[in-house]
């Protein structure tokens, strides 16, 4: 059976879960790359004011004018392809990737250490958390979950063992190509996100979605409206929050995920990153250059494409008027008029 999951890109890489040749017991260090900014970038965040953008063999930039200008990281200790990234504090912070790679900065990524690294294991992480008091989890491949307690310092393999749905949540068939799989193999994790410093959820294949009130000591399975995977999670304000991933498929709760209603996307392109904007804005990004935004707090949106129709896959707010989005064709800046992208012509 196929195993889909985020970070791929939709098949871009036939990165994220199979694999290719192990790596190297010793990894090679990423290459300087004068057009890094333009290469295959997976993940965006904010340390302080600067963005951190990851991506393909180990390749990660830096923007200290909100996207305007990029310069790549100076050391990296890895080829490999990394999927998630985020930060504690303005300085503190932790990329993830293949070979269940865990790298760790403390200078707001201009250099970064190697802090965990098993080729042997064969799977990917996707997607990693920072929280308060140093608390860290990744998250991957069949239901992979590392902990770290002290900043990414050092990390353990933890069991992910959620609580099931309430008996009456009978879950929907999955696409086909998606069929259920055994317990014991363990569903992909493709994203993890906080809603609050305690609240965490988790957006993963096969139509599971699953939330922690307790900073991720423990976890308990959402009721799901959809049996296909689910790439992102995007808390909103108050209970709201947003899941969506294959096919346009894009759902609302405003019960903190109990229960749910379809939203129109407008496309079947996958959707796989989002962002919150001001009081009201609301971005989500996928592949074919698809930009859907809300200027009412996610209960509506409008489809945008950009004209390059380049698959997307993170987004971030910089500034008045202004996305930062990252993709398979590197780093973009995207002007908003009232809200909305501004789509120019294909020259």
């Amino acid at each position: 059976m196929k195993r889909r999951t985020r970070g791929a890109l939709a098949g871009l890489a036939a990165m994220l879960v199979a694999g290719g040749a192990p790596a190297a017991e010793t990894p090679l260090p990423a290459e300087a790359a004068p057009l890094a900014d333009h290469s295959l970038l997976i993940a965006l965040a904010e340390a302080g004011k600067r963005l951190v953008a990851v991506g393909d063999r180990g390749v990660i930039v830096l923007s200290d004018d909100r996207g305007e200008h990029w310069a790549q990281a100076r050391r990296v200790p890895v080829q490999v392809l990394l999927t998630g990234v985020c930060f504690f504090d303005s300085q503190h912070g932790v990329a993830v990737g293949h070979d269940l790679t865990v790298l760790t900065t403390a200078d707001a990524g201009d250099t970064w250490r190697l802090a965990h690294f098993d080729p042997e294991a064969q799977r990917p992480l996707l997607d990693v958390w920072c929280g308060g008091g140093g608390r860290a989890i990744a998250v991957g491949a069949y239901a992979g979950q590392l902990v770290s307690e002290d900043s990414g310092a050092h990390w353990s393999e933890r069991k992910f063992e959620p609580k099931p749905p309430p008996a009456a949540a009978a879950r929907t068939a999955p696409l086909p190509g998606e069929q259920e799989l055994d317990a014991g193999n363990g569903f992909h994790l493709n994203r993890i996100v906080a809603a609050s410093a305690s609240r965490l959820y988790i957006a993963a294949e096969a139509g599971h979605l699953y939330r922690s009130d307790d900073a991720g000591v423990s976890w308990q399975e959402l009721p799901s409206p959809y049996g296909g995977s689910f790439f992102g999670v995007l808390p909103l304000q108050g209970e709201a929050v947003l899941a969506f991933g294959l096919r346009g498929s894009l759902y609302r709760s405003d019960n903190a995920g109990a229960a749910w209603q379809k939203l129109d996307s407008g496309t079947v392109a996958m959707l796989d990153g989002a962002t919150r904007s001001g009081a009201a804005g609301v971005f989500i990004v996928g592949l074919g250059g698809v930009i859907l935004s809300s200027t009412d707090g996610g209960h509506r949106f409008v489809l945008d494409q950009q004209a390059d129709h380049a698959d997307l896959s993170a987004v971030l707010p910089a500034g008045e008027g202004r996305l930062v989005i990252v993709g398979v064709a590197g780093t973009r800046a995207v002007q908003l008029a009232n809200g909305h992208p501004v789509v120019k012509a294909q020259p």
